[in-house]
Formats: C-alpha cells, structure tokens, sequence
C-alpha cells in the first residue's frame, strides 16, 4: 500500500526507508508467534486454568498470530491444555514448546502436536553452569533430538538459546546442522536483554547469510531488560528473520519480551508488512489478560494503556480536536481503545472555552479566560476527563466560537 504526500505519516516513512530497501521491508510478511501461554506464564503471578488458555488461544487465533506455543512439559493442566487447543482445529499451528530431551518430545508427540519446539543454552556460561558439558557433548545431545522429531514426521523449530552471547562460529555451526536436518525454523534469542539494535541486526544477518533459506527460516525472541526487546526484534527482521515472538501486553520471564499489541501495531503501521491482523481486538486481548492475571494494565502502556490516547496540554487539545492526526499516528478504535482529554491546570483557555462549550455555558474569550485561570489558580492538576468520541468532536467544534489552535 503506498502512501500519499498529504498522509501526516509520508515522510516518516520515508525516513523509516532511507539507505535502501532491506530483507523486512520489501512487501513481504512478517509473522508472529504468540507465547502467552509459555512465556506469558514464567512472569511472576501469571497462571492461567485450562479453560482460560483455552480461550486465549482462540483470541490469539482470531487476531491473526501464526503460532501459538504452549508448553505441556510444564503440569498435567498444560498437557490437558495442549490436548484440548491442538483439537480445535485453529489456524494458528500450536507448538509445543520442550527442552532437547526425547522424553519431553514424547510428552508432545502425546498431546497431538505436529510442531514441537525444542531449545539448549549454547553458550558456554549455559552449558558450564546450567548443563554441565561441553559444546561437543551439547551439539551431540541437540543433533541427536532434532534427528528423533524428523524421524516421526514432526515440524520443528530449535531455539539457540543465549545465543546472543555464544562464541559465533559454535553458533553458525549449530545452525548449519539443524538447517542439513530440516529443521523448519531456528530461533535466535537475546536471552538475556543485551543486545543493541545494531548487534542483533549482525546477529541475525551472520546466521541468515550461512544457512539454505529454502529449508529454515529464523525466529527472533528478545528479552526486554533494558528496554529493547522490541526494537532489537525489528533489528533481527530487518536482517532476514521473519517471525518475531511476542506474548499479550509483554508478560515473561524478568521484564518480559516484546507485546503483541506494539509489535502489531509496527508491523502494519511502520513496516507496512503484509499481515492480515485484526487490529480492533488489541486492546481486548490485554483487558482479557489483565482480568486472568488481576495485574492492571500500566496507564502508559502504549497501544493499550489508559494514557496512550489521553491529551492534556492546552495546544494538543485544540489540535486533537482541529485534526487527531495532529498527535496520534492511528486512530484510537483501529486498536479498540479511546480518546481522552484533560482539563485542570494545563489546558488553557482552549480547553477551558471547550469545557464551557460542553456545559452549555458562554463561551466568549473572557468567559474562557477566566476559567483557565481558576483552573490554574486552583492547583489541583488534573481535574476531570473526558472521552472525546466522533459525537463529542462535532459538538465542539460546531458550539465553540473560538478559533481552534487559537494563540494562547
């Protein structure tokens, strides 16, 4: 879909493309695998019943993810989970998430799944603190399980994991291995949160340019400690990955991974990529989230957070109600959330002549003047909000006589 020149978003995206097309921007999917029912459960105070996996899963189906992973190893609740989720018959697969051992991919083999994930620490302080062998002795024992899932026709993803911090030439040489055994996907983690951008962009590039492209395709999944999972997700599509993991409002181990509704948002917002997402349900599926786990949504959450379309400077309400395109780059409803706004301090005298208005009081600039100095006088900071739906808007904009975007 191009853009046209009066689009307030053109040139942004035109800064988003200098220096040349790369492997994410060129019209091609970017899918998304959806880990809230194994990731999402390692954050502390996440649990989940049967039934209420079982209704995630069709939320995330419904939205539009390309897999569902879920781990049955986990308590005989997630095997009945599995059992139950793989007979749906959904069109998300569901992966079935196991550590390298053939026991656990017997427990998935057992559960019906057709995609078994797989994953071992490969980096050393993984296999000398965690493991306990050497890299030989790691390659044999991984080599050794993808060989028993290609044996019993299973699809099979194989995670590196820590393989952010793995000595480079161990790690291309695992994944040429999983690549000559057909491995569908292999997925190259920053497990720990350390990367840049930058470096998860080289990560992935170095693993992308020594592998057959026809027969394994890369997952990126990163962790947010410092507040770049998302971005060095993006960073590791860009270099040739096209599946990124995500869990809803970015719930996991630590800090979590990158969130459904912003790793969503980007894809179809910023990246243009060629998904088919049913937007409208974002912030759905997190109030779902939030009601099963009783942790409350962060009022600055983008996308989903209370805050993410609340405007309250006095400048930003009369250009919110002028053109909202003016400070939102989406439109609240494409992302089932709401537009608010703020009066109390901050709003000035257009927000106060837009008080007036929808009391049914005179609304003269004296009349509006006064009010914001009352507002300000009071000291109290934010005194009401109000939603500011398409209603609302014509009701000002028809009812205040003063000039929208007016001087304060």
């Amino acid at each position: 879909m191009s853009l046209k020149s009066d689009d307030p978003n053109y040139y942004a995206h035109m800064y988003n493309r200098m220096g040349g097309p790369d492997a994410a921007t060129s019209g091609r999917k970017i899918r998304i695998l959806d880990s809230t029912l194994r990731e999402g459960e390692q954050h502390p105070g996440v649990n989940f019943t049967t039934k209420q996996r079982i209704q995630i899963a069709w939320m995330l189906d419904s939205f539009g993810v390309d897999q569902i992973e879920i781990s049955p190893v986990v308590s005989p609740d997630h095997v009945e989970a599995t059992k139950t989720i793989i007979k749906q018959g959904l069109r998300a697969d569901i992966v079935a998430h196991v550590r390298a051992i053939k026991s656990d991919v017997d427990i998935a083999i057992g559960c019906g799944a057709t995609w078994v994930a797989t994953y071992m620490g490969i980096s050393d302080i993984h296999l000398a603190a965690k493991l306990k062998i050497s890299r030989e002795e790691a390659k044999i024992r991984a080599l050794e399980v993808a060989d028993y899932i290609k044996s019993h026709g299973l699809k099979s993803r194989f995670t590196m994991e820590d393989a952010s911090r793995t000595e480079p030439e161990f790690l291309i040489d695992m994944c040429k291995e999983m690549n000559r055994r057909g491995i569908e996907r292999i997925s190259i983690p920053d497990t720990v949160g350390i990367m840049r951008p930058r470096g998860m962009f080289s990560l992935v590039k170095m693993v992308y340019d020594n592998i057959d492209r026809s027969k394994t395709s890369l997952d990126v999944h990163c962790h947010n400690d410092i507040g770049l999972a998302l971005a060095n997700a993006l960073a590791g599509c860009e270099a040739g990955a096209d599946q990124i993991h995500t869990t809803i409002d970015g719930f996991g181990e630590r800090t979590g991974i990158p969130a459904l509704a912003e790793t969503a948002v980007a894809l179809s917002l910023i990246y243009r990529a060629n998904n088919d997402l049913r937007l409208h349900m974002i912030k759905d599926l997190s109030r779902t989230m939030s009601e099963y786990v009783d942790l409350g949504i962060p009022e600055s959450k983008p996308i989903v957070g209370d805050s993410a379309y609340k405007h309250k400077a006095g400048t930003h309400l009369a250009a919110i109600l002028r053109n909202p395109a003016a400070y939102e780059i989406l439109e609240p409803k494409a992302v089932g959330n709401r537009r608010k706004i703020v009066f109390g301090e901050l709003a000035g005298k257009n927000g106060a002549a837009y008080l007036l208005s929808l009391l049914g009081l005179e609304t003269s600039k004296h009349e509006a003047e006064q009010l914001a100095k009352g507002l300000k006088e009071l000291r109290m900071g934010d005194i009401l909000e109000l939603y500011l739906d398409d209603r609302l808007e014509r009701k000002i904009l028809n009812d205040a006589p003063m000039k929208i975007g007016q001087k304060e």
